[in-house]
């Protein structure tokens, strides 16, 4: 079986106590992330790895450079107990800041390089202080591109093309409001990202200047495994880490096509090295039927790496990887380079064309969902009970989904049990409050983060209670 490896970028901070067992059970894993607080303490940050590994829910956020080690801290250590448990990668993707956790993964760079340049970058952004916004549709790049042109404005652009159903434009706050509102026009789905610093926009090109000037320059390592760049289009060759990091600011993700070309060269496998499906949902929904493993959503990640480790041990030896080599101007293209996909060296092609950058999402993962059509807009019940919600609601959600409604249970996670994906659940909220005449209740974002039927049931028997009674 062969593997890809995959880093999220800006998604929601990690919960305490998530290291807690990888911390005790692996030498590599305690290593990473000591190394990582010895540069948070020599920045004046505080330690990281506290809070991941005690036992606790706690959320003690502090500030967005906090925020990006720990989601770095994941991804290394989860990285560490897939080797350490003998499930090694033929190729390492990270989405936007995630190609940092890549390259110091694949031995590219230090621990303490790829946490100094995570702060170096947040802190130009932070200095910028754009108010940009970052949006979430469901639908192809084409359409999603051809929205933000609407606007005509240069830094109102389609920042990352995730999967064949879900693009994130990135531009100006009051911009990207009004493509929220004419995406809702249109009938497609839409979610603002909650993410610390939006990107991926030629806004963003003073920032990257300013990275380029202050960063501190690192020493780049040959590396023991191929890292793909969504942004670049290429393989990671000898280019400076530094200059990687700033160009990524203004440039588009093309993480679909980066997962396709992979598939296509043989990865059979995609395993996420963080605490979400993040990544993978985009995998999933580009590459139907693909095995996707997310080790740290599983009640025993160490049992779900071992049975990733057994499935591959009886695939057999990899077969010879299709490594594509850039080309450079005026030279004849040949075919593809087989190479062992444990340890691809690439070289740099003359004149690199940066293909724009993807981002992930969010402080909550921004998943995959199809375009709707406009729904018709149903009389409100009279003598509205919980039952009679309830059961409106099992057959709302059953229609829209394709499940009988009986199957629908009041407590089932929409996301977690049901697979309803974020920007479904905004489509099928937002029919609930037309259903219901409750306005409000499209904006009610709890009923996003911790979705089940009972939870919207209450909420939409208390707004009809509260409007009867005004």
């Amino acid at each position: 079986m062969d593997s890809v490896f995959v880093m999220p970028g800006t998604v929601a901070a990690p919960r305490g106590g998530i290291l807690r067992d990888p911390h005790n059970r692996y030498e590599t894993v305690r290593e990473a992330l000591s190394r990582i607080d010895k540069a948070a303490r020599d920045m004046g940050l505080p330690n990281i790895s506290t809070r991941l590994i005690e036992n606790n829910d706690t959320s003690d956020r502090r500030g967005p450079e906090v925020q990006y080690l720990e989601i770095f801290a994941v991804s290394i250590a989860t990285h560490h107990m897939l080797v350490a448990e003998g499930v090694e990668p033929v190729a390492i993707v990270g989405q936007s800041i995630g190609e940092l956790w890549a390259l110091a993964a694949a031995g590219h760079l230090s621990v303490e390089d790829a946490a100094r340049l995570a702060v170096a970058r947040s802190e130009v952004l932070t200095r910028q202080s754009w108010d940009g916004k970052m949006l979430a549709v469901g639908v192809d790049g084409r359409r999603a591109e051809s929205l933000a042109g609407l606007m005509d404005h240069p830094n109102l652009v389609l920042a990352c093309e995730n999967a064949p159903r879900q693009s994130v434009i990135s531009g100006p706050r009051q911009l990207i409001e009004q493509v929220e509102r004419v995406a809702d026009t249109f009938g497609w789905p839409s979610l603002p990202l909650d993410v610390p610093h939006p990107t991926h926009t030629p806004a963003m090109a003073q920032a990257a200047r300013d990275l380029r000037a202050t960063a501190p320059r690192v020493p780049y390592g040959t590396g023991r495994w191929r890292v793909c760049s969504p942004w670049m289009g290429r393989d990671v060759g000898d280019d400076d880490p530094v200059d990687l990091v700033a160009g990524a600011l203004t440039a588009r993700v093309r993480m679909l096509h980066t997962i396709r070309e992979l598939h296509a060269a043989g990865a059979d496998a995609f395993v996420e090295c963080g605490e979400w499906a993040v990544v993978t949902k985009f995998v999933e929904a580009s590459i139907p039927g693909v095995r996707c493993v997310v080790p740290l959503s599983e009640s025993d990640p160490v049992e779900a790496v071992r049975a990733l480790a057994a499935e591959s041990a009886d695939a057999g030896p990899s077969r010879p990887y299709a490594v594509r080599v850039p080309v450079p101007a005026g030279a004849v293209a040949t075919a593809p380079v087989a190479a062992p996909p444990s340890r691809v060296s690439v070289p740099a092609p003359a004149a690199p064309v940066p293909a724009p950058v993807s981002y992930v999402a969010p402080a909550t993962p921004a998943p995959v969902a199809p375009v709707v059509e406009a729904p018709t807009t149903p009389s409100v019940s009279d003598g509205l009970n919980y039952a009679s919600v309830l059961a409106e609601l099992q057959t709302l959600y059953g229609d829209f989904l394709g499940y009988p409604p009986d199957l629908l249970g009041e407590d089932d996670g929409l996301e977690s049990e049901l697979g309803v994906e974020s920007l479904k659940q905004v489509v099928l909220l937002g029919r609930v409050s037309d259903q219901f005449d409750l306005p409000d209740l499209r904006s009610n974002s709890s009923l996003l983060s911790v979705g089940t039927l009972r939870r919207i049931a209450e909420s939409v028997v208390a707004g009809r209670a509260e409007a009867a009674g005004r």
